[in-house]
């Protein structure tokens, strides 16, 4: 049975390689999975394919809801 997790990735993407310029956010997904560990790992997927100049994915799911 699938469910509906909120998810939120933590990313640290380096703005120019030439440079130690940073940018930090934070990224919300609603994620439909069976398990908290689909969840996460599909969320991760979907920031490192949304931010491919990503170096720091912090995944964390906050809440189940529904």
């Amino acid at each position: 049975m699938n469910h509906t997790y909120e998810v939120l990735v933590d990313i640290k993407e380096y703005l120019e390689p030439a440079t130690n310029v940073c940018h930090r956010g934070t990224t919300r997904y609603e994620i439909d999975a069976q398990s908290k560990q689909t969840a996460d790992n599909m969320a991760r997927l979907k920031a490192r394919t949304e931010h491919p100049q990503g170096i720091e994915y912090d995944v964390r799911v906050t809440r189940l809801l529904k």
